[in-house]
């Protein structure tokens, strides 16, 4: 597969991510729910990503000549990882808030 150049271009497939490990069973059917929900979100924005890295490489070789379609996936991929990025920092900040709390 060619490399995509642009805002997307370093993103790679992501692994498995297993838990290191758990504290109690207190919580573990939200906690796996969580841990699924994000699993599919990032799997779907990494979807989004190949999609268009196959959208571009067809343009490319000439199997497609439909540019609007292309630029349509690039886009999309973009905005999907913008908002995964976003999502990510309020849940960074969210973490650093609860740490600063006292107890």
């Amino acid at each position: 597969m060619s490399q995509i150049y642009g805002p997307t271009s370093g993103i790679s497939p992501i692994p498995d991510v297993a838990p290191i490990g758990s504290a109690g069973n207190a919580g573990t059917a939200e906690t796996s729910g969580f841990l699924d929900s994000l699993k599919s979100a990032i799997g779907k924005v990494n979807d989004a990503k190949i999609e268009a890295g196959k959208a571009v490489d067809a343009l490319m070789t000439g199997e497609s000549q439909d540019l609007h379609r292309t630029m349509v996936a690039l886009q999309e991929a973009d905005v999907s990882f913008q908002l995964m990025m976003q999502i990510r920092n309020k849940l960074v900040a969210a973490y650093e808030d609860i740490q600063r709390m006292q107890i």
